[in-house]
């Protein structure tokens, strides 16, 4: 089977993660890829935030929990322990930005999984960067405060078994005439 086709299928999310930095090679392997991912009319808007400091991880961790649609207990990580977290964000004023965002996302996730590391895609990033403090931080990075969050993708080498897919849905694809 193609190797694209079968880290497609093999991919999955990852939620226990090792004490352990991916190294600088693998991280820009995984970013150099997500700036290929397709956006609309190849307008590329979207930006890549990227995050090792595990105090700063720990912020965003505390700060993406309080987004959680269900009470979480203050110990849950929902970066899963992951030692490297990406935040995508992308310009409002381009109309497929949420679309585009979600295209690096995919790419990311994907990319990293062909390189030996394990990711998981998180949400809330929406919430946090509507917020004031959100607000506050893009303008602190120089970023145009037309930007939105997107999504996380959190990376690390993964501290447990691969789950295994769940089988397609037989509905899943439809053929029209």
């Amino acid at each position: 089977m193609n190797q694209t086709i079968e880290d497609l299928k093999t991919r999955r999310s990852i939620r226990k993660f090792k004490d352990e930095q991916i190294t600088d090679e693998e991280l820009k392997t995984i970013l150099e890829a997500g700036t290929y991912a397709p956006t609309g009319r190849g307008l590329q808007s979207p930006k890549i935030v990227v995050i090792q400091n595990p105090e700063t991880i720990k912020e965003f961790s505390d700060w993406n929990r309080e987004y959680f649609p269900v009470e979480m207990p203050e110990d849950m990580d929902p970066f899963y322990g992951g030692k490297t977290l990406l935040i995508v964000l992308a310009d409002s004023e381009v109309p497929t930005y949420v679309e585009d965002g979600a295209s690096v996302l995919s790419v990311l996730v994907n990319a990293a999984h062909a390189v030996g590391v394990g990711s998981c895609w998180i949400h809330r990033a929406r919430e946090e960067f509507s917020s004031e403090k959100g607000k506050t931080l893009l303008k602190e990075w120089g970023i145009p405060e037309s930007y939105e969050g997107i999504g996380h993708v959190v990376l690390g080498y993964p501290d447990m078994e691969t789950p295994e897919p769940l089988p397609r849905k037989e509905d899943y694809i439809h053929y029209v005439d």
